[in-house]
């Protein structure tokens, strides 16, 4: 398979290492192995700890140890262990969804702008590939009426995220039913990339329905990376149809054959103290989204945004005409700040920017921020978009 250069994670790749603020992330503020096990009352931690330090690191279970896996299936409606797949991430299991249920010539409809891979991939294997838009022109709001007119007799899979990376686009429980009602209509698959599932704003919202619950036809993926803090675990999920799952666990032998079996027992603990981290979750994003809503009326001359309903991700329009990736690159160099360039998207005026950072780190990148591309700006128009009236047209502000 030949593809394109993931430009995101390149350009990540290249900053996040380095910079002291980064704002970009597109998770929470990660959690340690201590934070972890604090969650535990002091007899159950030390036993904890001791059945952690003998485990042998020897292979585990390919497909995910029986106990993660029948975790996760009790947070389906109706799904068992043997309809979950654990996989090196939600990449990897997107990676082998794709793989094993497209072939060249097939005709996909997938939401843009998107994480890259939910696009790059299927056009490699050969995929006819419609993007349905979620547009600034439309507020970044998704748009019903379009995707049933992308969709054919033709469609083999519809891909959805939401809450969306990176605009914050959200489907509602109706939405979703609907997509679904699409599908089901040419019998295509609806393939849900749910990396922001748990990641609620408020205690008490009522829980989005997971594509997995819904029929059949819908598969869902899930990570531990963002709503949980545990990116490092490098431990996502495939919840399907068996046949589906068994074909992507045959996959899966040939790349990275089994996850790690301390990861494993790491994603198991965490999944068992949900809530608990679900409410760190929640003070870490109404701080943030606080701070940043100050900070965009306060600098409402150079920067907007729509502030996201749920997730953690959004997009910056400002007012300088100075390309993103120039921009974003400058910032990460001459004022250690990460904001993620909106080319990468292909939404350029834009920088993607994450609310679960910690929250002193999220608030000194804001000013530094501001400060910075204050002063880049000064003797630069302000970009045509922006003067046509950006904040109201694209949804921000």
């Amino acid at each position: 398979m030949k593809i394109e250069a993931f430009a995101l994670e390149r350009w990540m790749t290249r900053y996040e290492t380095d910079v002291a603020y980064d704002i970009a992330e597109s998770g929470i503020a990660p959690l340690s192995t201590r934070d972890l096990l604090d969650l535990l009352p002091g007899d159950d931690r030390q036993a904890t700890v001791d059945e952690l330090l003998d485990i042998r690191l020897g292979y585990s279970e390919a497909p995910g140890s029986a106990a993660l896996r029948g975790a996760l299936a009790a947070t389906y409606a109706a799904t068992g262990p043997d309809e979950i797949l654990v996989t090196t991430g939600a990449i990897e299991a997107n990676y082998l969804l794709f793989n094993t249920l497209l072939d060249p010539g097939d005709h996909v409809v997938i939401v843009a702008p998107a994480y890259q891979q939910l696009l790059s991939v299927p056009a490699a294997i050969g995929c006819r590939v419609s993007r349905w838009e979620v547009r600034p022109e439309d507020g970044f709001r998704f748009d019903l009426d379009a995707l049933e007119r992308l969709v054919t007799a033709e469609t083999r899979l519809i891909v959805v995220n939401s809450p969306h990376n990176p605009t914050g686009a959200t489907l509602d429980a109706a939405d979703l039913r609907r997509v679904y009602a699409i599908a089901a209509s040419v019998g295509a698959r609806v393939l849900s990339d749910e990396a922001y599932r748990w990641l609620d704003h408020a205690e008490g919202t009522a829980p989005l329905p997971t594509m997995r619950d819904l029929g059949p036809l819908g598969i869902s993926v899930g990570t531990f990376s963002k709503p949980f803090g545990l990116p490092g675990l490098r431990i996502g999920w495939v919840a399907g149809p068996a046949d589906v799952v068994a074909a992507c666990w045959g996959a899966r032998d040939y790349v990275s054959l089994s996850p790690g079996k301390l990861n494993d027992r790491l994603a198991l603990l965490a999944l068992g103290h949900r809530e608990a981290i679900r409410d760190r979750n929640r003070a870490i994003i109404a701080e943030n989204i606080e701070t940043a809503s100050a900070w965009f009326a306060a600098n409402s001359d150079l920067v907007a945004w729509r502030p996201p309903a749920a997730g953690l991700l959004t997009m910056l329009a400002y007012a300088p005409d100075v390309p993103s990736l120039e921009l974003a690159n400058r910032l990460a160099e001459e004022a250690s700040v990460m904001l993620a360039p909106g080319s990468t998207f292909g939404l350029e005026g834009y920088l993607r920017i994450g609310v679960g950072q910690e929250p002193a780190i999220f608030r000194e990148g804001l000013e530094r921020a501001a400060a910075f591309i204050r002063r880049v700006g000064e003797g630069i128009p302000t970009r045509a978009a922006w003067d046509a009236g950006v904040r109201s047209t694209s949804g921000v502000g």
